[in-house]
């Protein structure tokens, strides 16, 4: 029997290539995505097509009201930043940082994994290209590694440690392209803008596209994405 995986699934390109590296390592896909008020929610849309061409036994979609509790450009009405060089994006936390984000996203598919029987979660969090977001360093993934064999009754009872795998944790953004054009990604298929239009289009000038458009760029690839104003 293949060993099962919850992968965290955000539609994006980070999610996307952690999850074809799980199904390459010969895993059993179990996607997690969360509808959690945001405004770039167009990425589901992504997740899904990408649980369907990746052939994941199953796509779980929780909904979550982060919008409630606000804080951050992706759940408030608070303006998305634009045009941010990659000095600043490293040297401070933005505004679409959402508040505890990974914590709760990991426990739920925690919660999940022990329900399934897996003791490998998937989550596409970068350390070298990224927005400066406090839960996506190896520190916080160790730290919340330790916590869940603490805290779950599989941790407890089971030989077999949880283990939060972070496959592209120090990659960089053209890096973790190739490695997913390696393993048959296509990345028409996601989307990573987090202020897109209502077609989906994005926006091209938001961190998260700068870092996807720049990765493509060091790959030396064409970017698939559609972009506003972009025929």
């Amino acid at each position: 029997m293949k060993k099962k995986a919850v992968i965290l699934s955000s539609g994006g390109l980070d999610s996307t290539t952690a999850m074809a590296i799980a199904k390459n390592e010969g895993f059993e896909l179990f996607s997690l995505s969360f509808f959690y008020g945001q405004r770039h929610s167009y990425e589901l849309n992504a997740a899904k097509k990408v649980a369907e061409v990746l052939g994941v036994t199953k796509h779980l979609v929780i909904n979550l009201d982060l919008d409630k509790i606000g804080g951050s450009a992706l759940t408030d009405n608070i303006e998305v930043p634009k045009s941010r060089t990659l000095i600043s994006m490293t040297g401070e936390i933005p505004i679409t940082y959402v508040p505890a984000r990974n914590t709760i996203f990991l426990s739920h598919a925690l919660a999940w994994a022990e329900v399934i029987k897996s003791f490998d979660i998937f989550i596409g969090v970068n350390a070298i290209d990224f927005s400066g977001y406090p839960d996506c360093r190896p520190e916080y993934i160790a730290a919340f590694e330790q916590m869940a064999n603490l805290a779950t009754k599989a941790g407890i009872e089971s030989k077999t440690r949880l283990k939060i795998r972070t496959p592209l944790l120090s990659m960089t953004k053209a890096r973790i392209i190739k490695t997913g054009i390696k393993l048959g990604v296509d990345y028409s298929l996601t989307h990573s803008c987090y202020d897109p239009d209502h077609e989906g289009k994005a926006c091209g000038l938001c961190d998260s596209c700068f870092l996807r458009i720049k990765g493509f760029e060091e790959a030396g690839l064409k970017d698939p994405a559609k972009y506003i104003g972009v025929l």
